[in-house]
């Protein structure tokens, strides 16, 4: 990519904006949630815990499937985190939340989940995704930043075998995510590069985006992967992730799918799995 097709690009992820009709502009609902952004700069303030408790309430009262609440949460200071992994939260956040699906009190509760692993893991992942996007939006609102990381400081599903065992997760359990929070450095980030509406809705049967337009979409990707990552690249960042693929699958196959006598599930009609 050349310099002015780089500078031309950057120029383009700057001049997005989310499409909000004038009559909500002054909604303050509606900028919480289109303004949102992801943060990896944060200042030195601490966040309060009446603050973390709101975001917590969040992510409690979030909706689920049946109200099936599939999700544990982890929740760490700064010293409880470095405690426990050795290490600072990433990106020098002072708070993190570690979203876990969760399937062991539903399973406590009754057998609706005889021996279904998939479905198991899909409910708890759904549901659990849901409460992490709730916290966000409350922290939004109360002024704090936050990211959601898979991977970064091993914080997710990437290395789901290091977080059960670091973490003694009994099986049932299943860590997704982590959120890490703070007050943001920069309060003017831009807007990701996104596809148009019309690129990912459809009435009817399904339409493929076309082709031109991921093209377009990835060359602005890479565009805004280099400007905060000046010595790195998106392809690289991409290979990174195709390199470690294959553990992280078995790892997840090992969690979702080998665990099912552990959690004294049974085969269909009731037989012993």
């Amino acid at each position: 990519m050349g310099l002015v097709s780089f500078i031309a690009k950057l120029r383009q992820i700057r001049a997005q904006r989310p499409a909000i009709p004038a009559s909500f502009g002054a909604n303050q609902l509606v900028s919480t949630i289109l303004q949102r952004r992801s943060v990896r700069k944060f200042l030195e303030h601490d966040i309060e815990d009446e603050e973390m408790a709101l975001i917590l309430e969040a992510g409690r009262l979030a909706p689920s499937t049946v109200n099936m609440q599939t999700w544990s949460f982890g929740v760490f200071t700064e010293n409880t985190w470095r405690q426990t992994f050795g290490r600072s939260i990433p990106y020098g956040a002072k708070r993190a939340i570690m979203v876990l699906g969760d399937i062991t009190r539903i399973k406590e509760a009754t057998d609706i989940f005889p021996d279904v692993p998939l479905v198991e893991y899909t409910v708890s992942v759904i549901n659990a995704s849901l409460a992490a996007m709730n916290m966000t939006i409350m922290a939004e609102g109360l002024g704090i930043g936050s990211v959601m990381l898979s991977d970064t400081g091993k914080t997710g599903f990437f290395s789901a075998a290091y977080l059960k065992k670091i973490l003694e997760l009994p099986p049932g359990t299943y860590p997704l995510m982590t959120v890490v929070f703070g007050y943001p450095a920069d309060r003017s980030l831009p807007m990701p590069p996104k596809f148009k509406t019309e690129d990912i809705t459809f009435s009817g049967p399904y339409v493929k985006t076309q082709r031109e337009k991921i093209g377009a979409w990835f060359s602005l990707m890479e565009a805004g992967y280099k400007a905060s990552n000046p010595f790195s690249s998106f392809k690289s960042k991409l290979k990174y992730y195709r390199d470690n693929l294959n553990r992280a699958e078995w790892e997840l196959k090992d969690m979702v799918m080998g665990e099912k006598e552990q959690m004294g599930s049974t085969g269909p009609g009731g037989t012993p799995a």
